[in-house]
């Protein structure tokens, strides 16, 4: 029986639309046909990654080689899922993951901290065993999603999933990159100069996390 269960998820239409494997199907076969992939990077993430490539083009137009899979809304596990298509095949030099506030704002039923660094944890390990190097990076302050007003402590569980997603860096020679700290503003908010609804950065946002990402993924490219 589960062995079906493996065959029939073996045809692209039969895999269910959440997963999102195709989104980047078109993008992803581009860079594979690439003769010279150089120093490629792949930023994997949700509507933050992705707002990045759409609100902030310049800096992927200025680094040619960055690129981004984003997915609005998708949680760690939905990453975990599409890894093989977005980062593996594309054979980077570098994969930056950027994930974890969708798993606390429950897009995909119950949060489990251990559930969610474990995502990340497998991610960055598929990656290493691949050939690629890890850049892991906290997840940005947020005090309330609005979407999910329900949810009252989403500052604890973000200061403990990236305590724990550090550590975890530091334990295995990952890199961690920390975009929290010179974003976060009282009670465990994104600061408003960076952003319109507390959750997303603005272009503004965006000029503090390249100028801490970059500096790391130079780094990573020159170890």
């Amino acid at each position: 029986m589960l062995t079906m269960a493996f065959m029939a998820l073996s045809s692209q239409a039969e895999i269910p639309s959440w997963i999102h494997t195709g989104r980047y199907a078109d993008s992803n076969k581009e860079l594979q046909s690439a003769e010279n992939k150089g120093d490629r990077v792949i930023f994997i993430g949700n509507s933050i990654t992705e707002g990045w490539v759409r609100h902030h083009p310049q800096f992927f137009e200025a680094n040619r080689n960055f690129h981004g899979r984003g997915i609005s809304g998708e949680t760690t596990c939905q990453f975990l899922l599409r890894f093989r298509n977005d980062v593996l095949d594309n054979k980077p030099a570098v994969v930056v993951i950027n994930g974890g506030t969708n798993d606390i704002a429950l897009n995909t039923g119950d949060y489990n901290e251990d559930y969610t660094l474990g995502n990340i944890m497998s991610m960055a390990e598929l990656a290493k065993a691949n050939g690629i190097k890890v850049i892991l990076t906290s997840v940005l302050p947020v005090k309330n999603y609005g979407w999910r007003p329900e949810i009252t402590d989403a500052p604890e569980k973000i200061g403990s999933l990236n305590r724990r997603i550090k550590a975890y860096a530091n334990e295995n020679g990952f890199t961690y990159v920390d975009y929290y700290t010179p974003m976060v503003v009282e009670g465990g908010a994104l600061n408003p100069s960076y952003s319109n609804d507390g959750v997303h950065p603005t272009p503004y946002g965006y000029d503090v996390m390249e100028a801490i990402i970059v500096p790391a993924i130079k780094a990573e490219l020159a170890r």
